[in-house]
């Protein structure tokens, strides 16, 4: 008999993330598709709804009848001014699907956090799983905020909460120019897509984790040996191969 397909929330799936697993990933899953911008998904072969995850009973609606909730919405730009871009969508917002998800019964939460969660530290250490938030910026600060929640209710309401730190998701191409940073940061859009989907299908224990966004970059900024063995990531790209490095 087969086994009906996880029914998954995805909420900011209006953009490049959200857009690249919707379209790489909506034969796997039976997606609702969630976002302020819903004419972007105007063409998506499943169903979408529009949502302004800092109003909490549209969350609550949001998140009814599903397994998992994939959480990519928010500003994600280091300079976004805290209290105008960052604090409704970013601080609120995401309370917002926690607290939504929690009083549906969903048992799963996927969170995109950030490397800026992590940009504080030194160019020269190499950011492990393990290693606690110590971001740069506001932005950075509400990713932050974000992996506090996760962990929070992980804690509190036994659900499964995992915190992904996505990286730098970018199209390289040979002969670019581009930052030892940038490089060693550096995700493609299947490498992202694949982790995420991992996320939400391996067989993890209840409780808070956090899973690392990068390639198999030469050099990486933030280590994946943890996240390779919790969701059984196997990333397929590397940044300085793609550039010709």
């Amino acid at each position: 008999m087969s086994q009906e397909p996880l029914r998954v929330l995805l909420t900011g799936a209006a953009g490049i993330i959200g857009t690249a697993f919707w379209k790489r990933r909506h034969g796997e899953f039976s997606l609702r598709l969630a976002d302020l911008h819903t004419g972007k998904l105007a063409e998506a072969p499943c169903p979408s709804i529009e949502l302004d995850v800092s109003d909490y009973a549209a969350c609550l609606a949001a998140c009814a009848d599903i397994d998992v909730a994939l959480h990519l919405a928010g500003v994600p730009h280091a300079s976004a001014d805290f209290d105008a871009q960052l604090l409704q969508p970013n601080i609120v917002g995401t309370h917002n699907i926690f607290r939504a998800a929690q009083a549906q019964g969903v048992k799963r939460v996927v969170l995109a956090s950030s490397a800026q969660a992590i940009e504080g530290y030194p160019l020269d250490v190499q950011v492990q799983e393990n290693m606690p938030a110590r971001p740069a910026n506001m932005y950075g600060a509400s990713k932050a905020f974000g992996e506090g929640v996760a962990s929070a209710f992980a804690h509190q309401h036994g659900m499964t909460a995992i915190a992904v730190r996505i990286a730098n998701v970018a199209n390289f191409a040979p002969g670019q120019e581009h930052s030892a940073r940038d490089i060693a940061a550096f995700i493609s859009e299947r490498d992202v897509v694949q982790l995420l989907a991992r996320c939400v299908t391996a067989d993890v224990p209840a409780g808070y984790h956090v899973v690392h966004g990068v390639s198999d970059n030469r050099y990486k900024r933030l280590s994946i040996a943890a996240t390779r063995q919790l969701v059984g990531y196997s990333p397929q790209d590397d940044g300085f191969t793609v550039l010709g490095l």
